[in-house]
């Protein structure tokens, strides 16, 4: 059941230099990577208890609220297991510390940030990794762990283990895996990671014979071209489980940054990475956006604009010009700041956002990965982006190929003090639910005029507009405009005057 009423809380106010409408609120993606595989974000640690791993849930989603974001990527299954409850893989190790093993006191960690993202205004996203089994070498595997229950299914390749995307029943495990998160939670979000066949090591062959011999051979000669149409079918046996469920649920992959070199392939990009896409992960980007399997592609591009092998200002525009059948957004390296090289220059992912934003089909930005935000080494990088280039709140793109209808406008708008209230209209089906919510301030007054107009965006029906000093306040015309899911706005509900 979808919650009908979310709990309020603003995700950004600022006061414009300019005259704006509320039809001319900004879309844009702002997404933040929180990865969970090895601790990296989330929890800080295994073993914490419940109230420790939720106080840094909500420390890093006001964060990222504070620096503009209106998007988490949320790792949920990073190894065949769950940060959530399921009934089909066991609890990650990442939670607790040993796999299997619930949080403690319990509480469903997937659902509390789901509650928490909305309540901010934020999209929560669910992350899988599709195909890794296990993670370190020797870890201990639960028995209802895939590795002792279906061991036929896995193949070891280097230390890890991975599900071989060439079994039937492979692929159908994981579609059942997306539907129950789909069927119970209610995420704004399906996002799957590179990791489609594993990365290539040297002089290992990723040992698929068997299966390519059973279910490949005599359909397709080339293994290559076998490996692909195993992802093809993935791919879009997952955009179909997802949307028979929930058509407004938004589902992305976020690719390697090289599709393919032009040396390989003369469509290819002006670039000479060690790793290709299409040949080593054997993931045919271009087919899925351009048949519609996917909602956006993210590829991860994460490279300075001075390096040459692989260059992000190439790579950006090459994106562009070829991956615009669905929406596109950048994956950023935020966590390479600092590093030797190109990297130290801390104006360059604040310089890589302002060229993104130039290109007519690049829609946003997402970052990894979250940690990296609380650095005190790159204090300016970040106070660039809250301050400067995510000052001014923005909305989710809008997807028109899943819905353009505005919900109705709210009404029974109330107002006493800095308190407000208002009615969301109730709605015919749940894309056409108010989400969000705008709380829009018009000048009304010269002295207003000259600041512009201030908003607001809250997950609730009720909001308490924050403390302003006295001499800087003025009168405004305040209306309230309900989002839905695609980021559709209804007309504003009637205006009270307000001295704000």
């Amino acid at each position: 059941m979808q919650r009908s009423i979310l709990i309020a809380t603003i995700l950004l106010a600022t006061i414009f230099q300019t005259k704006l409408h509320a039809q001319q609120i900004p879309q844009e993606m702002r997404g933040i990577w929180v990865a969970t595989v090895a601790n990296i974000d989330w929890p800080s640690r295994p073993g914490l208890d419940a109230l420790s791993q939720q106080a840094e849930a909500i420390e890093i989603l006001d964060r990222q609220k504070e620096h503009g974001m209106n998007a988490v990527y949320l790792q949920i299954r990073p190894a065949a297991d769950a940060l959530y409850a399921s009934e089909l893989e066991p609890w990650s190790r990442f939670l607790s510390g040993r796999q299997g093993t619930p949080p403690a006191p319990y509480y469903d960690p997937l659902q509390f940030w789901i509650e928490e993202a909305h309540k901010r205004g934020l999209e929560l996203h669910a992350w899988i990794n599709p195909f890794r089994a296990t993670f370190s070498a020797g870890e201990y595997l639960h028995p209802s762990h895939s590795m002792n229950r279906h061991p036929e299914r896995l193949l070891q390749y280097g230390e890890r283990y991975y599900y071989d995307p060439g079994i039937p029943e492979v692929r159908q495990h994981l579609f059942n895996v997306v539907a129950d998160i789909v069927t119970r939670y209610d995420i704004d979000g399906m996002h799957m990671d590179d990791y489609f066949y594993p990365y290539p090591l040297a002089g290992i062959e990723f040992p698929d014979s068997l299966s390519f011999q059973q279910y490949g051979s005599g359909i397709l000669e080339e293994r290559d071209d076998w490996r692909r149409d195993n992802i093809n079918k993935v791919i879009k046996g997952l955009n179909d489980t997802i949307k028979h469920h929930k058509p407004w649920v938004k589902f992305g992959v976020s690719p390697f940054g090289v599709w393919r070199n032009k040396a390989t392939d003369p469509r290819g990009s002006d670039t000479r990475a060690g790793v290709q896409c299409y040949d080593d992960l054997y993931a045919d980007i271009l087919l899925w956006e351009k048949e519609g399997w996917v909602d956006y592609v993210l590829p991860q591009i994460y490279w300075t604009t001075q390096d040459i092998p692989a260059n992000f200002i190439k790579l950006i525009n090459w994106w562009n010009e070829t991956a615009h059948h669905r929406h596109l957004y950048i994956g950023h390296g935020f966590y390479r700041i600092g590093q030797s090289g190109f990297w130290e220059n801390p104006s360059e992912i604040p310089n890589q956002i302002r060229m993104t934003r130039d290109l007519k089909n690049v829609l946003g930005s997402v970052h990894f990965s979250e940690r990296h935000f609380k650095r005190t080494d790159i204090y300016s990088v970040n106070d660039s982006l809250k301050n400067d280039l995510y000052c001014m709140p923005a909305l989710t793109p809008n997807m028109a190929w899943i819905d353009t209808k505005a919900p109705d406008p709210v009404y029974i708008l109330s107002q006493r003090g800095r308190n407000i209230n208002w009615q969301p209209a109730l709605a015919d089906t749940p894309l056409n639910e108010g989400k969000r919510f705008i709380i829009y301030l018009e000048p009304s007054s010269s002295k207003a005029d000259a600041c512009g107009p201030v908003w607001f965006i809250t997950g609730e029906n009720h909001f308490e507009l924050p403390r302003r000093p006295w001499l800087q306040r003025a009168r405004y015309n305040m209306s309230v405009i309900a989002v839905d899911r695609m980021s559709n706005q209804s007309p504003k509900s009637q205006t009270v005057r307000v001295r704000y």
